[in-house]
C-alpha cells in the first residue's frame, strides 16, 4: 500500500517571539488548592516566627531577606524533597511554585544556607507548632500511638572513620615520619646556611611535613575524644553500680573517678573525621553506614508525628520512656495505647512501662521478641496469670490475647508508612547537615513538614482559616 501524501495541516499557533499581550501573573498559574498557597497562608497567619525575629539585634549591615520569605521556601522545599540550598536557589528561578512563594525574589544559596544554619533551632521548634495545628484540626486523638526508629544516613563517609586501634598504630607511624622529616629539614637548613648564608627565615615547613602534621593532629584529637567517651561511660557505670550497692555520693564519685582514670577505649571503637557525632550503624540494606538514629511517635488517626528525636545510639531500647514523656509534653495529653516492636523490649523498659501504666494509664504493647514469618501463631493463654510472672512474661502473655494481637497488629500500619512517605516524598533517607545539634534540628524540621503535608491533605487551603492564628 502506497504511503499517504502529506497535507497542508493547520497547527495551533506557535510564535516564540510574540510578547505577552497582558502582564503575566504567577498567581493564575497555580491551582486554588496548591500546596504553596497553604504554605504561604500558614507562614503569614498561623506560625509564630518571633524566635527568628528575635535573632536580629543589629541595625548595621545590609537588609537581610524577610524571614517569611525564607521560611516559606524552606518549608516548601523540605516538604517536597528539595533540601539543598543550591537546589532551592535554582527552583526560585525555574519553578513556578518557588517563584510564587518568593514573590520573584531569588535568594542565592549562600543566603539560604546561612539562614537555615542560623535559625535551625527555631525552625526545629516549628514541629511543635505544626503539631498544635494538627491537634486543632482534630487529627490527633492519642487513642493509639506507635513508636519506631529509622537510621538516617549522615553526611559523612564510613571510609573517613578510623578505629581506636588503628589510630594508635597510625599515630606512632606518623609521629615517626614527622620526626624523620623534621630531622631532614634541620639537616637541609644547616647545609643551605653553610652554602648560601642565613638568608632564610628558618620556619618554613616542607609541604609533606605540614600534611603529616595535620593528619597527626586530627588523629590525636579523635583519639582523645574516644578516650574521653570511654572515661565518661566508665565513670557513669561505676557510680551507678556504687549507688545501687548503697554507697554515699562521695564514695560513688570516688569509684567513678577511679574507673574513669583506668578506662581504655575498645580497640574497635570508631570515630569519623567528617562528622564525629555520627556512628557506624547497620541499615536496612544490610550494610554499615555512618548514621544517626531517628525516632518518632505517630498517632494512629492520620499518621501525624507527635514526638520526634534523634540519637547517636544504634539501639532503640533507651528511648521508650523518653519518647512517651515527650508525647505527653508535646500534646498535653496522655496516649491510651503505646505500640513498640521488640527493639524496645527489656526488663528495665517493661518494669518502667508497668509503672507508667499504673501512674498515667497508658497501656503498652511491646513485642517481647522477634518472630519469624514461618513461626506458628501464638496460642492464647488460659487461666490466671501466675503470681510470680515477670513483666516480660506478662507482656508476652498479653500479646497472645485477642486484644493484644489486634492492638499490636496496627503498629506497622501506623508508624512504618510514615518513614516510607518521608523517604519518598521528602528525600529524607539522609541528612545534609553535620554535627548532632544540626542533624537533630534538620530531623525536627523534616518531621514538621511531614505533619504540614498531612494537614494540607486533611483541610486544604480553605480550612486554614478555621485554625487559630499566631
Amino acid at each position: 500500500m502506497a504511503p499517504k501524501a502529506p497535507v497542508d495541516k493547520t497547527f495551533r499557533p506557535f510564535n516564540p517571539d510574540q510578547d505577552l499581550l497582558l502582564p503575566p501573573s504567577l498567581d493564575d498559574w497555580l491551582p486554588a488548592e496548591h500546596l504553596v498557597r497553604f504554605i504561604a497562608d500558614l507562614v503569614d497567619e498561623h506560625l509564630d516566627l518571633s524566635r527568628i525575629h528575635a535573632a536580629y539585634t543589629e541595625v548595621r549591615g545590609g537588609p537581610p531577606y524577610d524571614p517569611r520569605l525564607m521560611v516559606r521556601i524552606l518549608l516548601y522545599g523540605y516538604t517536597t524533597g528539595v533540601r539543598s540550598s543550591r537546589a532551592i536557589e535554582r527552583k526560585c528561578v525555574d519553578d513556578v511554585p518557588f517563584r510564587w512563594l518568593a514573590a520573584g525574589a531569588g535568594p542565592d544559596y549562600r543566603a539560604v544556607a546561612r539562614f537555615r544554619k542560623r535559625h535551625l533551632s527555631a525552625l526545629g521548634h516549628l514541629f511543635v507548632q505544626a503539631l498544635a495545628l494538627c491537634q486543632a484540626a482534630g487529627m490527633v486523638s492519642l487513642g493509639c500511638v506507635a513508636l519506631d526508629g529509622t537510621k538516617l544516613r549522615a553526611n559523612a563517609s564510613k571510609r573517613k572513620a578510623m578505629s581506636y586501634a588503628r589510630m594508635t598504630e597510625k599515630e606512632r607511624a606518623l609521629a615517626g615520619e614527622v620526626s624523620a622529616l623534621l630531622a631532614e629539614a634541620e639537616r637541609i637548613d644547616k647545609a643551605e646556611d653553610k652554602k648560601f648564608g642565613k638568608n632564610r627565615r628558618g620556619d618554613e615547613l616542607p609541604a609533606e611535613l605540614a600534611r603529616r602534621e595535620t593528619r597527626l593532629a586530627a588523629i590525636q584529637a579523635a583519639k582523645a575524644a574516644l578516650e574521653a567517651d570511654a572515661a565518661d561511660a566508665a565513670r557513669e557505670e561505676a557510680e551507678h553500680k556504687s549507688k545501687d550497692r548503697g554507697d554515699d555520693d562521695d564514695t560513688a564519685a570516688a569509684k567513678g573517678a577511679a574507673a574513669a582514670a583506668a578506662a581504655v577505649p575498645k580497640p574497635k571503637a570508631q570515630r569519623n573525621f567528617t562528622d564525629p557525632d555520627s556512628k557506624i550503624m547497620l541499615t536496612g540494606d544490610g550494610a554499615f553506614h555512618q548514621c544517626f538514629n531517628a525516632a518518632a511517635v505517630v498517632d494512629g488517626d492520620h499518621q501525624v508525628i507527635v514526638a520526634a528525636e534523634l540519637g547517636t545510639n544504634a539501639s532503640d531500647v533507651a528511648t521508650l520512656l523518653p519518647m512517651t514523656a515527650q508525647t505527653v509534653t508535646n500534646t498535653g495529653a496522655i496516649p491510651a495505647q503505646m505500640l513498640a516492636d521488640a527493639g524496645y523490649s527489656s526488663t528495665a523498659n517493661l518494669d518502667a512501662a508497668a509503672q507508667f501504666t499504673a501512674t498515667c494509664g497508658t497501656e503498652f504493647f511491646i513485642a517481647p521478641g522477634r518472630r519469624r514469618r514461618d513461626d506458628p501463631p501464638p496460642v492464647p493463654p488460659r487461666g490466671r496469670i501466675p503470681a510470680g510472672a515477670t513483666t516480660k512474661q506478662r507482656m508476652a502473655r498479653k500479646l497472645t490475647t485477642k486484644k493484644g494481637q489486634q492492638a499490636y497488629a496496627r503498629r506497622k500500619a501506623i508508624v512504618e508508612p510514615v518513614f516510607g512517605q518521608m523517604s519518598t516524598l521528602q528525600n529524607a533517607k539522609h541528612l545534609l547537615l553535620r554535627g548532632f545539634e544540626q542533624a537533630r534540628g534538620e530531623w525536627l524540621l523534616l518531621a514538621a513538614c511531614h505533619n504540614l503535608r498531612k494537614l494540607h491533605g486533611h483541610i486544604g487551603v480553605t480550612g486554614l482559616s478555621a485554625l487559630p492564628a499566631h
